[in-house]
């Protein structure tokens, strides 16, 4: 979409700025954390860039991508982390390792099926379209309909994969807590539930939406 450069760098700006204060006020990270990572971001930004249209590419159009994708976040959900104490660190990256997998899928079975499909070249930019009674009406019940569903997803999911972890693994269900603390369940659990999150969102909810006209 087009929109004026001012606009974007300010809201660029202000949600970076949220992001970074949430993490000091919730003393979930120090100020030297917040800055190292910002300045971290900044170096991802500039390797990934330059191949970003190819990464793209080939999640969309390698027939085994999927497997690829789902493969090596899980194997960086499993070898990145050794804990002496649990901490919330390890569910969390598991938990958007698997987001990003499962919307990387649901790009991929978009393309496939042909939903979904960039626009031509020629008709870019996009220009905002003017707000109607109408279109927020849609917006609206969009983001209602999409949050009921990835949060009944969610439910879902969390409520099959924890027993079935603590089944396979032989961990006492008597404590739930405790049980999720534990990497064999805590690993499975974000990231198969998270990845059917970001699966639903990619894939599930805009099918749904086309289903109903609301598309």
């Amino acid at each position: 979409y087009q929109y004026p450069l001012m606009f974007g760098l300010i809201l660029a700006f202000c949600w970076c700025s949220l992001v970074c204060c949430s993490r000091i006020y919730m003393g979930m990270h120090s100020i030297l954390d917040v800055i190292a990572g910002f300045l971290y971001a900044i170096l991802i930004l500039l390797i990934f860039h330059p191949v970003v249209d190819l990464i793209d590419n080939f999640n969309l159009t390698y027939k085994y991508a999927p497997l690829i994708i789902i493969s090596l976040h899980l194997a960086l959900g499993i070898f990145s982390f050794t804990l002496d104490t649990w901490s919330t660190s390890r569910g969390d990256t598991a938990q958007i390792l698997g987001c990003g997998a499962g919307v990387a899928c649901g790009s991929h079975v978009n393309y496939i099926l042909g939903l979904q499909l960039d626009p031509a070249p020629h008709t870019l930019p996009l220009s905002l379209s003017s707000l109607t009674v109408t279109a927020f009406g849609k917006a609206i019940l969009r983001l209602l309909i999409g949050v009921i569903v990835l949060l009944l997803t969610k439910v879902a999911m969390k409520k099959a994969t924890i027993p079935l972890a603590c089944k396979m693994f032989r961990i006492p269900q008597g404590d739930v807590r405790r049980a999720r603390q534990r990497m064999e369940v805590e690993l499975p659990y974000r990231y198969i539930t998270y990845g059917m999150v970001g699966f639903s969102l990619m894939f599930i909810v805009p099918c749904l939406f086309h289903f109903i006209g609301l598309s």
